[in-house]
């Protein structure tokens, strides 16, 4: 079976988040691993269409029961109808999970992803998630450029 390979980051992302997951999806496709993501706009189309431009295979777990607005570089979209609480399928569809950038959606997807454990969690750029002393927390892994984090899942020798 494939690796599977969870990239979640904010609909509206800056240029540099854009840049940085279009390369996130490049570099997991080349790896011959399947992204995952929520299959929509902002970091979700640029992952995707990095992935496509290589002919990666990329799925769109959607939020809503249908595929209207689905990105058109997913190879495959799965529609829901469950609004965020998909967040979790996404995180949990991945042998490792990559978030670009930073909303309050990406930041429940790697709240889920850590709970959840037995997974590498990478975030590139976004957030900093500090425990009350003010101390990173432990096991999220960070990074700021796209290679690095896809060498920080340690999928690939």
């Amino acid at each position: 079976m494939a690796i599977q390979v969870s990239v979640c980051g904010p609909r509206d992302c800056t240029a540099e988040e854009w840049d940085s997951a279009f390369e996130v999806g490049r570099l997991v496709a080349v790896r011959g691993a399947v992204v995952i993501c929520g299959g929509y706009g902002g970091v979700m189309a640029a992952v995707a269409a990095g992935a496509r431009s290589v002919g990666g295979t990329v799925v769109g777990v959607l939020s809503a029961a249908d595929r209207e607005g689905a990105n058109p570089d997913l190879s495959i979209a799965i529609p829901t109808g469950m609004g965020q609480a998909r967040n979790a399928v996404i995180v949990n569809s991945g042998d490792a999970v990559i978030a670009v950038g930073g909303s309050w959606g990406t930041l429940s997807e790697l709240a889920l992803a850590m709970r959840a454990g037995g997974r590498p969690v990478v975030g590139l750029g976004g957030w900093r998630v500090l425990d009350q002393a003010g101390q990173p927390v432990p096991g999220l892994r960070l990074t700021g450029s796209p290679e690095e984090a896809v060498r920080l899942t340690g999928l690939w020798p």
